[in-house]
């Protein structure tokens, strides 16, 4: 149950007398139960891509694509805690994405949250060899595949946390994920850093990300919250049953 005190701190525009009343109603549901893969859809990757093990949803990486979630989302809070198996793995959770790629991509339009793994820099060195950008890694956000916002920390048109707070390989981290209204901050392992604003899509799919590398994830958790102002031009299509 969230408490009162994180909605006044976090969503001041939606804490209102008569909300702070029947807090008791906001309450977080779970996305993964541990056992099976209820409430996804494989979207463009295969039946070997993502089992359950041990209470853990594994994501082999392979093929390139995604899983989403079986409803849209608008206005929420989403809680993740996730791993990478192996030095340099890339993967990452979308929000307010379309649920289907991006014509010509295996990706779908939306806003990525990434997800890479520490070394992710040194082992996808620049041309002249030298490590990649460390913005890259630790919570960097960024529209996809023509998803536009403006971000409160610039990478060119991406936003990279103000901190390193991600861990390595074997190493789980939680991500908080608040999304209101074309905004979205970004919290990793305990403190916020990150966010970008002005979402050219606002309302979407959850979508869960393979990219080549095995990663594991639990405790997904999502408090749905009042709906916001998103326009039919700012809501993803509906994806296909």
């Amino acid at each position: 149950m969230i408490r009162t005190a994180l909605l006044s701190i976090v969503l001041p525009c939606i804490a209102t007398p008569a909300l702070l009343a029947a807090d008791e109603a906001l309450a977080f549901q779970s996305l993964f139960n541990g056992r099976d893969l209820s409430g996804w859809v494989d979207v463009n990757t295969s039946p070997e891509t993502w089992t359950v093990k041990d209470g853990i949803l594994v994501c082999s990486g392979n093929p390139t694509g995604v899983m989403r979630s079986e409803k849209q989302y608008e206005n929420f809070i989403l809680e993740i805690e996730w791993r990478h198996m192996k030095e340099g793995g890339n993967s990452g959770v979308f929000v307010w994405s379309e649920g289907a790629p991006a014509p010509g991509q295996q990706l779908p339009k939306g806003m990525e949250v990434q997800m890479l793994e520490l070394q992710w820099p040194r082992l996808n060195p620049k041309p002249d060899g030298s490590p990649n950008h460390p913005g890259y890694v630790s919570g960097e956000l960024f529209g996809a595949n023509g998803l536009q916002a403006v971000p409160d920390f610039p990478r060119g048109e991406r936003s990279m946390s103000k901190e390193m707070r991600c861990k390595g390989a074997g190493e789980w981290n939680q991500y908080v994920v608040v999304c209101t209204d074309g905004v979205i901050k970004l919290s990793i392992n305990g403190k916020f850093v990150n966010g970008m604003s002005q979402a050219s899509v606002r309302k979407g799919y959850l979508c869960l990300e393979a990219e080549g590398s095995e990663i594991h994830f639990r405790n997904i958790r999502l408090l749905e919250l009042p709906g916001g102002m998103a326009t039919p031009e700012q809501t993803a299509p509906l994806a296909k049953p």
